[in-house]
């Protein structure tokens, strides 16, 4: 007798999605070595995400549709990207208004200052 892969496991939920629609992207020309097709086609694509401002670029290929694909996984491989991501897991379901209510209770904050050449805490 075999088990199936996935039988007894608990069914998987999207927690959240990113798509092409929540980043700005921009073509322009690659530029450099190439030719022809670099200097007349704008084949470079940057993908900017708006809520964390990751930014992906790619240039590699002689394709725009190449290009895109690529810039966009680099794009979730950038540090401000996974820092969002963490946050969206870490937090969900709370609205950001409340989140920053937390954060900024007194007892959270930790305030330091200057006297006579040395970092102080100020209470």
């Amino acid at each position: 007798m075999t088990a199936r892969a996935g039988s007894g496991s608990p069914a998987k939920e999207l927690l959240f999605s990113v798509k092409l629609k929540d980043c700005d992207v921009q073509h322009f020309r690659s530029g450099g070595k190439g030719g022809q097709n670099q200097n007349k086609r704008d084949t470079g694509t940057r993908i900017i995400h708006r809520e964390s401002g990751a930014v992906g670029e790619a240039r590699d290929e002689r394709s725009q549709l190449q290009n895109k694909k690529l810039a966009f996984r680099r794009m979730t491989e950038h540090p401000k990207f996974k820092v969002w991501v963490n946050r969206q897991v870490w937090f969900r379901g709370e609205p950001p208004e409340q989140r920053v209510k937390r954060d900024m209770l007194p007892e959270k904050l930790h305030v330091e200052g200057r006297e006579e050449n040395q970092w102080v805490t100020i209470p």
